[in-house]
């Protein structure tokens, strides 16, 4: 499998624990106290990071630094959008199509040759 695709597949099972670190807990922890939250968040994003340092660490062999954050960042959006449509019941917004536009555009800078 070709270095960019194995950082791209990392790097997505890494937002996807980051994701649930950084926002399921407002709908599944909304009555206990803070701390508990942080603590199993704590928890969730010790997977995040098991898969985003290899991710990183493969990724940067063939991308700059600024590459591998602009590909983190379009993945987050492509992960956050399903996460809070479908697990936070949110509605879907014209906005999350004009942030990944503007995404794309950042990508088209950053791997421009």
């Amino acid at each position: 499998m070709p270095v960019i695709f194995k950082t791209i597949l990392l790097l997505t099972i890494s937002n996807v624990f980051m994701t649930f670190a950084w926002y399921a807990h407002l709908k599944n922890l909304n009555n206990k106290p803070w701390i508990i939250a942080a603590l199993l968040s704590w928890g969730v994003a010790l997977f995040e990071y098991l898969f985003q340092v290899p991710a990183n660490r493969i990724g940067f062999t063939v991308m700059s630094l600024a590459q591998l954050k602009i590909l983190q960042e379009v993945i987050t959006l492509a992960v956050f959008v399903p996460f809070a449509v479908f697990y936070m019941q949110q509605p879907m917004k014209l906005d999350f199509l004009w942030a990944g536009l503007c995404l794309m555009g950042a990508v088209y800078f950053m791997f421009r040759a």
